[in-house]
């Protein structure tokens, strides 16, 4: 075909079961939310432009031009219109080479800002968004977010199509109500390639997130009732709050009436405090002691059920009815405090992370310890000057020292129960509690897989599968924990051996030999040599000398001369086939049972 020439093409009704996407077309990925929208489009609009496609020996034409319309138009079969489709036939295989790498030339995709700037045009003049949808080919969630942008000021777009900032920077325009402010921002970020969240902290540097425990702790609902201004994030599905000071005012006064309330349930006192977090050093510079409710009892009936439960729940495959029957049975078990105990102490309560209420209960203090010991809810120390108030302020190194003892007695106190300990210790091992660790034991990854990743190494499956169970999401420790010991000794002592296993690094040399001599660890029981895991890895004479010698061959036997001459690759799959034990090459080679019995123990140079 000449410059000068005209392509005579006919346009044909052809039966869409007689089309495909020929090879020739040159886009193969296509998004299937496109594919969709597209298909909407057509069915509402009508197929604006043929596609064009070259009919093959079989008389079926493959499309060049038009693949994502081809494939809308599958979406549409059950509409006779579509039933067939117009399209121009290329009268040769040149001409259908041309077409299809010439519409993917000179397809144009239009600037961000151009296709933003459109989409606002239309909504000006009264479009609805499905039509917008339709007309676009795209879904009703991207046009509401190109309309967000079309309403941004000017200069932000003029930015965006000179590539002074992202779209993912002019969307985080988005959040801003203030126009001064955007656009003083937008003169700070231009060109200098800022982070969309840092963008976002400048336009709203006093607003908080609705992740923030104040947002979680008080809701969206009361927030607003109250007048509280939000804006929303379109792009990152986030929600800003923008009047802070209202919403620490309403924090503190839903924390406050919180702590009535409990004072009301019976508590002779209750303080809230301003932190997401409490410790044992909290209530001991307090010098606050502390009693604990009665824990109850189960039937037998209840106790079968609770272990079945539990069992159920440390799978994570608890539905919410049996979620809700195992807490009533934790609640039987947990206890409760007494009037009368609950007259002699205490709440400390705050908020977490997550905004929900935490509580420390049954806090006695000084001045009611006389109280609950006349009632028998705390010992008498037997140290008379504990009774006694300091003459003198406490230096924050005796506090540390007194802290140090404090946690001395727990663990001389814990020492008495082995069993709980053990328990502890495979618990925390195969649960990720991170800070939340009651044991001080630090873990590491003790390496154990190659860096390259192959068939032909199989390590147990108790080291490779289960890995800790991620407790991020502020779940009750106390009950998750006692869920885990309820499984039984045997699960506790299964979880204990095998995270201990892949903690095992050998230590010293003369103890690490004297477990592997009881232990007797065999290498080619877990790993066994291959193409991908070694032969592929080493050179060639290495892989002629290692042949030569597990079949016993002189350099010059035939066997040997022509292993010698293969290419690399070939010679580690023979090697590989070797040691897989191929019957058929094992016959062909004459392996012998001594020589299968090296194979079978040979390792490379070091791993002895």
């Amino acid at each position: 075909m000449t410059k000068q020439e005209t392509i005579i093409a006919p346009i044909e009704q052809v039966p869409f079961g007689d089309l495909y996407v020929s090879d020739l077309n040159p886009r193969t990925v296509f998004s299937p939310e496109g594919i969709e929208a597209l298909a909407e489009n057509i069915r509402q609009l009508g197929l604006i432009q043929n596609i064009a496609g070259l009919r093959d020996e079989t008389g079926k034409v493959g499309i060049v031009a038009g693949g994502r319309r081809l494939r809308a138009l599958a979406l549409l079969q059950d509409d006779p219109r579509f039933a067939t489709v117009s399209v121009k036939i290329a009268p040769d295989q040149a001409t259908a080479e041309v077409w299809a790498s010439s519409e993917n030339h000179h397809r144009e995709q239009p600037h961000a800002a151009d296709e933003i700037r459109e989409y606002g045009s239309m909504a000006e003049r009264g479009v609805p968004v499905p039509s917008i949808a339709i007309a676009f080919g795209v879904n009703e969630k991207h046009v509401y977010r190109r309309l967000k942008l079309a309403s941004l000021p000017v200069s932000v777009l003029d930015a965006l199509k000179t590539g002074e900032i992202t779209l993912s920077n002019a969307a985080a325009f988005t959040v801003s109500e203030d126009e001064a402010n955007t656009l003083a921002v937008l003169e700070k970020v231009r060109g200098e390639g800022y982070s969309d969240h840092q963008i976002k902290q400048m336009l709203k540097p006093d607003s908080v997130r609705s992740t923030d425990r104040r947002v979680k702790f008080v809701g969206l609902e009361a927030y607003e009732a109250e007048g509280g201004r939000v804006t929303g994030d379109l792009f990152a599905d986030q929600t800003y709050f923008d009047d802070v000071a209202l919403l620490d005012e309403l924090f503190k006064a839903k924390l406050k009436a919180t702590a009535e309330a409990m004072t009301g349930d019976g508590w002779k006192w209750a303080e809230a405090m301003d932190t997401t977090y409490l410790g044992y050093y909290e209530i001991e510079e307090r010098k606050l002691d502390r009693i604990y409710r009665d824990e109850g009892t189960l039937t037998e009936e209840q106790s079968e059920r609770y272990d079945e439960l539990a069992e159920l729940a440390e799978g994570e495959v608890l539905d919410a009815e049996g979620e809700a029957a195992l807490t009533a049975l934790q609640a039987v078990l947990d206890g409760a405090f007494s009037a009368e105990q609950k007259a002699v102490s205490g709440v400390l309560l705050y908020v977490n992370q997550s905004g929900e209420v935490q509580t420390a209960e049954g806090l006695v203090t000084r001045e009611d310890r006389a109280a609950a010991i006349e009632a028998g809810f705390l010992r008498k120390s037997s140290h008379s000057s504990a009774e006694a108030e300091p003459k003198s302020p406490i230096s924050q190194k005796l506090r540390d020292d007194l802290s140090r003892v404090a946690q001395g007695a727990r663990q001389h106190a814990v020492l008495r129960d082995p069993d709980l300990l053990i328990d502890l210790l495979a618990y925390q091992l195969s649960h990720a509690l991170r800070w939340n660790d009651p044991l001080g034991i630090a873990t590491t990854e003790v390496p154990n897989w190659p860096s390259t990743e192959a068939e032909g190494y199989a390590l147990d499956e108790r080291l490779t599968s289960n890995p800790p169970r991620d407790m991020w999401d502020a779940k009750d420790l106390g009950a998750s924990f006692r869920a885990f010991r309820k499984k039984g000794p045997e699960h506790v002592r299964g979880e204990l051996v095998r995270f201990l296993a892949a903690q095992y690094r050998g230590g010293d040399e003369k103890l690490a030999a004297m477990i592997d001599k009881e232990t007797q660890p065999n290498i080619r029981e877990v790993w066994t040599p291959n193409a991908a895991n070694f032969f592929s890895r080493v050179g060639g004479p290495y892989l002629n000398d290692l042949w030569r010698d597990l079949l016993d061959l002189s350099a010059d036997h035939p066997t040997a001369t022509s292993f010698a001459k293969l290419k690399k690759g070939e010679k580690a799959d023979k090697l590989e086939a070797l040691f897989r034990g191929d019957h058929d090459l094992r016959s062909a080679l004459g392996v012998t049972d001594e020589q299968a019995a090296k194979i079978g123990a040979w390792l490379p140079e070091g791993m002895e």
